[in-house]
């Protein structure tokens, strides 16, 4: 189960959000996301790890689920839902909810060499993508210096670092190269994706050792 969290340092009511994502950090059975975007640095301080295609991505989710403008704090777990960050129950919920899906999803495996290989499946309408997900488990302490959050520390957990496209799956096995890590200590999670943001398949690997 993929929970998708895109938040802010910026953002004065991201803290909650944050928490809950530090906790489903360490529950079996789910991968935490932090995406940290920048369209709130206008507001005073420039968020220390937000990339613009992360907020690209989280515009892509709401236009497939009719969200009219993107937010933060906003939780997307699956691909398939969205709720408030801040709202525990609300997430929940789509975590339930989610996991009641019984949908086909391919077999990932990772190989060496850092090759990753993707089983046969049923093909997902207008096909899918395979991403590399690499992002930090150790808890990282921002202190803010600026903007609507001056003076305080912002705590998060699994801040994406990368995020790479490593090709396109069509329901037949595939077996892509997958760039090596830039930083050590960074875990990796492997992503099947649908054209319509659908997360058919996840599949998480230990930290890189150093």
């Amino acid at each position: 189960m993929v929970v998708e969290l895109y938040t802010a340092q910026g953002c004065s009511s991201c803290d909650k959000a944050d928490d809950l994502i530090a906790k489903l950090a360490d529950r079996p059975g789910v991968i935490a996301l932090t995406w940290p975007v920048d369209y709130w640095d206008y507001l005073g301080w420039k968020d220390t790890f937000a990339q613009p295609a992360f907020a690209e991505r989280q515009r892509l989710f709401d236009r497939r689920l009719g969200v009219r403008d993107v937010y933060t704090p906003q939780v997307i777990v699956g691909g398939l839902s969205q709720a408030p960050g801040a709202d525990a129950d609300a997430v929940e919920t789509l975590i339930r909810q989610a996991r009641h899906s019984h949908a086909a999803a391919p077999d990932i495996g990772l190989l060496p060499g850092g090759r990753v290989a993707v089983g046969s499946g049923p093909r997902p309408k207008g096909g899918g993508e395979v991403w590399l997900v690499r992002f930090d488990p150790r808890r990282a302490d921002v202190e803010v210096k600026s903007g609507e959050n001056r003076g305080r520390t912002v705590v998060q957990r699994n801040v994406v670092r990368q995020a790479v496209r490593l090709g396109s799956w069509l329901g037949k096995p595939v077996n892509l190269p997958a760039p090596r890590s830039a930083e050590d200590g960074l875990a990796t999670a492997i992503l099947v994706q649908a054209h319509d943001g659908h997360i058919l398949a996840a599949r998480l690997a230990p930290p890189a050792k150093p």
